[in-house]
């Protein structure tokens, strides 16, 4: 029988979670080492391995927990809905988590750029089949004129990409805007483009 972790077997897990997802997602999983995970957790190399044999096995655990918490916003549209509302929502909380998780949206996009050679399997399945029954769910909205003819894979790419690079050029972001709050004026521009496309 399996013993329930301990107090401080949970913590240091969770130190090193955290610290995987800060070195990850600046460094990528090519220049991210063991050895940089162990310092940013606090805890020595020989301790970290002792709850994770290989930095393959944090960045799985990573990613896994992110994919589960990455597919929620979309899963929640709902076809019962107003269509305007629905999709206004679904931007609203894509653009949520790209403020809340940034490292979680970095370390997703560096995964991506990679070729997703440890989540390809997922896309290919979980992530296809959602997409595909929420553009089904769009193109009935579209074709019974509740909303104006949208391609719902293409809208769907673009609401990832115009939320998401929030959080995954920050710098770039920061940069440019200075000290003015990126995701109050992205909140507005967004309902103002994807209202005026979407009207029927």
């Amino acid at each position: 029988m399996t013993k329930a972790p301990t107090r401080i077997q949970k913590r240091n897990r969770a130190a090193i979670l955290s610290a995987g997802l800060d070195v990850f997602s600046q460094y990528g999983f090519r220049g991210t080492t063991l050895d940089q995970i162990a310092e940013a957790a606090g805890l020595s190399k020989p301790n970290l391995l002792y709850y994770f044999p290989s930095k393959e096995s944090i960045h799985t655990a990573l990613l896994e927990r992110l994919l589960e918490n990455w597919l929620e916003p979309l899963q929640a549209l709902d076809a019962a809905g107003d269509p305007v509302t629905e999709i206004m929502g679904y931007v609203r909380r894509k653009l949520a988590m790209s403020k809340d998780f940034p490292r979680e949206s970095r370390l997703f996009a560096n995964e991506i750029l990679q070729g997703a050679p440890r989540i390809e399997t997922i896309l290919r399945n979980d992530l296809k089949r959602l997409v595909d029954e929420k553009a089904a769910v769009i193109q009935a909205w579209a074709d019974a004129g509740k909303i104006a003819p949208v391609d719902p894979y293409h809208l769907i790419f673009s609401i990832w990409a115009l939320t998401q690079h929030y959080a995954d050029f920050d710098v770039q972001v920061g940069a440019v805007l200075g000290d003015r709050a990126p995701f109050d004026g992205a909140a507005l521009f967004l309902d103002q483009l994807y209202g005026k496309l979407l009207g029927p």
